[in-house]
């Protein structure tokens, strides 16, 4: 084959293969644009389940059905929504309860579930932490 015939194939290839890519491109622009519409609402939905969630989670001590005394608790978020310390009122705590609120369909996540089993089992213990006292001190004493 002579050279100018290896190129002219290769053009051919070439021209081809952007040819395809081209139609491809206008094809995937064309699904994409009919498809936003619900990719957004498909989002928007998502975005309101999530925020109401978090909402409920808030203020749940608040709602009538919550069992436990709401100034008795703490909410953390993560891992655990809240911790209720029973007897705080009264300034003698009993009994500490960790509270996960869900809402909807929502499900113990893995770390939730591993923290659950961890309560149950009674891994929990009590640490007390003194802060040095180089940290505290005021430098000019």
């Amino acid at each position: 084959m002579a050279f100018f015939e290896i190129i002219g194939i290769a053009a051919l290839i070439f021209l081809i293969l952007y040819t395809g890519y081209l139609i491809g491109r206008h094809i995937t622009k064309k699904q994409l644009k009919e498809q936003i519409p619900e990719i957004r609402e498909d989002a928007i939905k998502h975005s309101r389940a999530v925020l109401s969630g978090q909402f409920s989670e808030q203020i749940a001590p608040y709602l009538p059905d919550f069992p436990f005394n709401p100034t008795e608790a703490r909410f953390i978020g993560k891992p655990i929504d809240f911790v209720v310390f029973k007897g705080m009122d009264e300034k003698k705590i009993g009994e500490i309860v960790f509270v996960e609120v869900k809402s909807g369909q929502s499900q113990l996540s893995k770390v939730e579930k591993t923290l659950r089993e961890a309560i149950q089992n009674k891994q929990v213990s009590w640490h007390e932490y003194k802060v040095p006292e180089e940290v505290t001190k005021k430098k000019n004493d």
